[in-house]
């Protein structure tokens, strides 16, 4: 079984037990957090598609950490007016681990 949610923008196919990193959501390491914006389910040959979203389903899911990504440099530079702009981004994030999907 498995569930394609939106959380922070972004879509992902989610199986229950895995792991993944997440845009920064609200919650302490180690507290559950529930996410209701199931966009699909599937189960086997049952499909369910949600239009937009799959009404009575949830997926449980328990923060294991919070943390910031990689740095992303970003560089501007007009040639011959002197111009060049240097700035960094580092994006935070949430790893969570998928528990039931209901």
């Amino acid at each position: 079984m498995y569930a394609v949610i939106k959380t922070g923008g972004k879509q992902y196919r989610v199986v229950a037990g895995e792991k993944i990193k997440v845009e920064k959501l609200v919650g302490e390491v180690g507290s559950n957090v529930t996410l209701d914006q199931i966009l699909m389910l599937a189960d086997g040959d049952k499909v369910t598609i949600g239009s937009p979203i799959v009404q009575g389903a949830s997926i449980q899911a328990t923060v294991l950490s919070h943390g910031r990504g990689d740095k992303v440099m970003i560089f501007k530079f007009r040639r011959r007016k002197h111009y060049r702009k240097t700035q960094g981004h580092r994006q935070s994030y949430t790893e969570i681990q998928i528990g039931a999907i209901t």
